[in-house]
């Protein structure tokens, strides 16, 4: 007769076989590829002996295809919540080594309890994706699974943190679900995401390419920009994830916690030196982000994606913010269909989340083409405009040198919402660029001149001395103050400190309509 204690064993004896998934040699395969096991994945990201297992016996209830003789330990994915850094979370990582991954209705029924949870509770969800798609097997509950997440992807989306990790491959329906999420990181060479892989793709159009070259980490991170980070290895990956979390509330009720910096000295007499004075000159704003925020706080977000705009979360005196600032160095920092479609984004994710925004703007418009115009660039640009003026977290603009025509207005200007505008001396606000301006309102005097190179010079001058200066924008509301670019810091630590409080409420309506 069995006792208590036989069932205790019986019920290890169990979780042991859960806990091997698609066996050993399948997991000394997902090795030899440089993959982790999912529970490997789990450990790795969490606190130590902080992971909690959720529904580890759930099992599918298919019977096609052979379905009712096969074992699926676990149902493939493995779900449960545990701490990042004394951080609540809640979780899955997909387990390849059992059907490959494959998502059918019970392993779908995991992860939305999982989610359901994590709303609940007010924490970050994060998926740890590597699957092949949808069970085929199960037919139509298998779509129906993919609905399920897809549906609470959607409505928790500004409710709180969704973090997806691409270990492997994530084909058809399945990129749907990272794709809502706020964030989606790769591992270079291992992972890979497409709607139609290669195979269909060259029976369908004839056209031949390798996974990795349709849907790798360095194609999402570079081109489409489907993928917000990428990682050479899984260890980074997680590292990656574990520092995100640093920055985010745990929901959008919170706000994002304040950490420790003993830094007194907040005076920056380098920045005179990071700008060049000439305003053509290209520069990466990367060293006026680094001169300004906490020391090693600023963590790119999007880095390979559209460079003409760099975005990213930073710390000044020890606050999160939101960091959106025009690049320079690519493209003359001008805004093009694919920067204004990575700025929108970002910025709405720091209004959800209660992230101050910060942007530099040294900007020379939206960028001119036939191509820009008809990929839509004045819909796409209107993104921007629609993102600025809907956000209602405390939004602080510097500008440091150019600010021309409707840019200027797209980027945070008093306008459009802006709380604060700053503006160094050597800046320049106008409707277009001296040199243009000069062009259109003197045309006639320049071209008439016995000299209308030496005429046109002056006239440039004329315009900036005139127009194109951050004095006329302060003699009119529109710039706050005029600062000294040494003092930028300083005044920012102390814009910050006095929109702490800022509330502001918007119409009453169920939602906008976005340009998309």
């Amino acid at each position: 007769m069995m006792d208590i204690f036989d069932k205790i064993n019986a019920l290890y004896d169990k979780r042991r076989m859960v806990e091997l998934g698609g066996g050993d040699e399948r997991i000394e395969k997902q090795r030899q590829k440089g993959k982790m096991t999912a529970r490997e994945r789990i450990d790795y990201l969490l606190d130590k002996g902080t992971f909690v297992e959720l529904s580890p016996f759930m099992e599918h209830r298919g019977t096609g295809f052979g379905m009712e003789e096969k074992k699926a330990p676990g149902e493939g994915v493995v779900t449960g919540f545990g701490k990042i850094n004394g951080q609540d979370v809640y979780l899955f990582a997909q387990d390849f080594t059992v059907f490959g991954g494959a998502l059918g209705e019970m392993h779908a029924k995991k992860i939305a309890a999982a989610m359901d949870l994590a709303v609940k509770n007010g924490t970050p969800f994060i998926g740890l994706n590597d699957s092949g798609g949808a069970r085929i097997q199960e037919g139509v509950s298998s779509l129906d699974g993919y609905g399920q997440v897809f549906y609470r992807n959607s409505i928790y989306s500004g409710v709180i943190p969704q973090i997806s990790v691409i270990m492997g491959p994530c084909a058809g329906g399945a990129v749907y679900s990272p794709a809502i999420t706020d964030f989606v990181i790769m591992v270079e060479e291992t992972s890979q995401m497409f709607i139609t892989g290669p195979k269909v793709i060259e029976t369908v159009t004839g056209e031949k390419i390798s996974s990795e070259n349709l849907g790798g980490a360095r194609v999402h991170n570079t081109k489409s920009g489907n993928a917000h980070l990428k990682a050479a290895t899984e260890e980074d990956a997680l590292e990656k994830v574990r520092t995100l979390i640093g920055y985010l509330p745990a929901n959008n009720q919170e706000i994002p916690k304040q950490v420790e910096m003993d830094e007194a000295d907040h005076y920056r007499p380098d920045l005179t030196d990071v700008i060049p004075f000439d305003s053509i000159r290209p520069y990466d704003v990367r060293r006026v982000i680094e001169q300004v925020v906490d020391k090693d706080s600023f963590f790119e977000i999007h880095p390979d994606f559209a460079k003409n705009i760099v975005v990213g979360f930073a710390r000044i005196k020890g606050k999160t913010i939101g960091l959106v600032c025009n690049q320079p160095k690519y493209m003359a920092g001008g805004l093009d269909i694919d920067s204004s479609d990575k700025a929108a984004r970002f910025i709405r994710l720091c209004d959800c989340f209660h992230i101050p925004i910060i942007t530099f703007e040294d900007v020379t418009g939206f960028f001119p083409g036939i191509k820009q115009e008809h990929g839509g660039i004045i819909r796409h640009g209107a993104k921007i405009l629609y993102a600025y003026s809907e956000a209602t977290v405390p939004k602080v603009t510097v500008i440091t040198r150019k600010a021309y025509g409707g840019a200027y207005v797209a980027l945070n200007s008093k306008s459009i919402g802006a709380d604060l505008v700053y503006a160094w001396p050597n800046a320049e606000i106008a409707v277009m660029g001296p040199d243009g301006a000069a062009n259109i309102i003197y045309a006639k005097e320049i071209k008439e001149s016995e000299q209308p190179e030496i005429v046109r010079q002056e006239k440039i001058n004329e315009y900036r001395e005139r127009f194109a200066n951050p004095y006329v924008a302060a003699s009119l509301g529109m710039v706050d103050d005029v600062i000294d670019p040494r003092d930028t810091r300083i005044i920012l630590i102390q814009a910050l400190d006095m929109l702490k409080n800022k509330q502001e409420d918007r119409p009453a309506k169920k939602h906008g309509n976005m340009p998309l």
